[in-house]
């Protein structure tokens, strides 16, 4: 599929199906994580795989909104491998999370498989829930499936507003 249909054509699944994902498209979605650029290439993401009934729980103790998904990604960064900016303020953790898990949605619309980027939910909990390394913060989830028959956009999906109100030139 052509970038700009996969960019034309994705939308936040809201309703999966159950059919679980193939490992062929999981890698595909996994390594276009891998690949994504990271500030100083410090490479800070950790992807977590989420398939079992057990692991699956957890995220519906955590979230309503896995939509039935028969796959979840959880993103989390390593705080103590982020570049800080010039100035002090900012870091990288968060932006580089949020660049490998842009690049796994739009892989996975590549591949044929449906995504939801789910940030309704506490981190910290989340992290315990998981059981994941103090070191790492907890970003994202992303839910990954076939749409079921019927999904589709939400109403105002395709809503955007002119080039001009959103692009200025200097």
């Amino acid at each position: 599929m052509e970038f700009m249909d996969v960019v034309k054509n994705r939308y936040s699944c809201k309703n999966f199906g159950a059919t679980q994902i193939t490992k062929e498209q999981l890698d595909v979605i996994l390594e276009a994580g891998r690949l994504a650029p990271t500030a100083k290439n410090n490479q800070e993401q950790h992807v977590y795989v989420i398939q079992s009934k057990e692991s699956l729980a957890k995220v519906d103790g955590l979230t309503p909104c896995r939509y039935g998904a028969p796959t979840m990604l959880l993103v989390a960064f390593d705080k103590t491998n982020t570049f800080t900016y010039p100035g002090q303020k900012y870091d990288s953790g968060i932006e580089d999370a949020s660049i490998v898990a842009t690049h796994m949605i739009l892989a996975a619309k590549s591949v044929g498989v449906d995504s939801c980027w789910v940030n309704f939910f506490d981190p910290e909990k989340a992290s315990e829930a998981f059981q994941l390394p103090k070191n790492e913060e907890v970003l994202t989830f992303i839910a990954l499936g076939y749409a079921a028959e019927k999904a589709e956009p939400l109403p105002n999906h395709f809503n955007r507003k002119p080039i001009e109100q959103t692009v200025t030139y200097l």
